[in-house]
């Protein structure tokens, strides 16, 4: 049903076998995230929240607690694995990708729209390496990382 490099699988050293779905979920849903936060077409969350009579009636503020919930995760997820200078390098990587486009007229960041969707595509891929940073982290140098702790 899907296609073959969606459900790649292979095995782990343990003999576990590992499907390479799980890349593509994480970066279908860090890009639905930042597109359905924010884009230059004018259908996402912000817009739809902006404009409402009374933020408080129906399922808005519920809504809005799930969007909350949601970005302070990836925050929480890029900040974890990639920390403060990682998650900076990465944007620079992305900045300049963006950049190289641009020389090369692929597209025009003058543009709004095109600048829009660059920056938000950006942000999703900004929150999907975040996700997966410790996944690739532990491919390339077979160390799990851990989470720092103090002693008392």
């Amino acid at each position: 049903m899907l296609p073959g490099f969606l459900t790649k699988t292979a095995k782990t050293k343990t003999g576990k076998e590992v499907t390479y779905l799980q890349w593509w979920v994480t970066l279908l849903m860090s890009l639905t995230l930042a597109i359905g936060t924010w884009n230059p077409s004018g259908y996402h969350f912000v817009h739809y929240i902006s404009n409402v009579d009374n933020i408080l009636s129906g399922f808005n503020p519920f809504g809005i607690l799930i969007m909350l919930a949601l970005w302070l995760l990836a925050i929480k997820s890029i900040f974890q694995s990639l920390k403060l200078y990682g998650a900076i390098l990465t944007a620079i990587i992305i900045a300049a990708f963006i950049w190289g486009l641009q020389e090369y007229g692929l597209i025009n960041v003058a543009d709004f729209e095109q600048a829009g969707w660059a920056a938000t595509i950006a942000m999703g891929l900004l929150i999907w390496f975040g996700l997966t940073a410790s996944i690739i982290w532990k491919k390339l140098t077979g160390v799990y990382t851990t989470d720092a702790t103090e002693e008392e």
